[in-house]
């Protein structure tokens, strides 16, 4: 049996905060009933489908890269590097990675960019679920160290309620020093 992981990122938009990437390994012929891109899904349906995830795969793992090491290496690079770090700390070494997006992963093994792969793969989509759910719940623990900034409600992406913040405070150790409109400051 092949054994394909799914990989993908979530936060690279953001002002704050980490990129996060997710890789996964489903047993073959996986079914769960409703099963789709966490952009798609509720905050409440994402969790349920990620403890799901983490309990039913064959494997499952989780990167984060900071949003110092963003401003060090830009974005796409923060992003390739989370992803594959997630790919290459799974217990079980896959024979194939699927990348959601349009570059590959320079890995040991064969990897496969696919543009919209999160609504195409069901491996993918279990990653975008498991990333997406990890960096919410980090950005909600930065909200009790930044309180003012309101992470908890914008996850760190820039929103009006994010932009106000910034401009009456000023950024803070959290945010891409290397985005605008930080950079512009």
């Amino acid at each position: 049996m092949k054994l394909i992981a799914g990989v993908d990122e979530v936060g690279r938009g953001s002002l704050a905060g980490p990129v996060v990437a997710a890789a996964v390994i489903l047993p073959k012929n996986y079914a769960l009933k409703g099963l789709a891109d966490s952009k798609t899904l509720s905050a409440k349906r994402r969790e349920e489908f990620s403890l799901l995830i983490k309990k039913q795969a064959l494997a499952w793992k989780i990167a984060f890269i900071s949003s110092k090491k963003i401003d060090e290496i830009n974005i796409l690079q923060a992003s390739l590097l989370a992803m594959k770090r997630a790919v290459e700390s799974l217990e079980i070494r896959p024979d194939k990675v699927l990348v959601d997006g349009i570059n590959r992963l320079n890995l040991s093994v064969p990897s496969r960019a696919i543009i919209k792969g999160d609504t195409k793969f069901r491996s993918i989509m279990a990653a975008s679920i498991l990333a997406k759910v990890e960096r919410d719940k980090f950005m909600c623990k930065l909200d009790n160290n930044f309180p003012h900034y309101s992470f908890f409600k914008h996850k760190g992406y820039p929103t009006k309620l994010h932009i106000d913040a910034i401009k009456l405070y000023g950024p803070c150790e959290q945010h891409r020093a290397s985005f605008r409109p930080l950079k512009d400051k």
